[in-house]
């Protein structure tokens, strides 16, 4: 269940992200209330994931997730750029994740 909550933490961390660029372009309370419960979430989430996965393999998994999914909605749905180098750092950081997991 730990793994579970990590994951939807690393979700929550997403739509905090995507929440901040929404701020960005529409200053109103609902984005603001939305990137308050998004991250909100995601520290909830990851503190409840942390009762019984060791801190620094739920950190860094947390952060990859968050990290490699910004990266991910910039290109999907805000037109960032979409080289090879980028799609390959954010392959090697999946795969860094992928293995705390194996190997935790």
């Amino acid at each position: 269940m730990a793994w579970v909550m990590l994951i939807a933490a690393g979700i929550c961390e997403m739509f905090g992200v995507a929440m901040i660029g929404k701020l960005h372009r529409d200053r109103n309370w609902q984005s603001v209330c939305l990137l308050i419960l998004g991250f909100g979430a995601s520290f909830l989430l990851l503190s409840l994931a942390m009762e019984s996965l060791p801190m620094g393999i739920a950190y860094a998994i947390w952060t990859g997730i968050g990290a490699s999914g910004a990266a991910i909605m910039g290109m999907l749905f805000y037109g960032e750029a979409r080289d090879v180098k980028r799609i390959a750092c954010i392959v090697v950081i999946l795969g860094a994740v992928a293995g705390l997991k194996l190997i935790g």
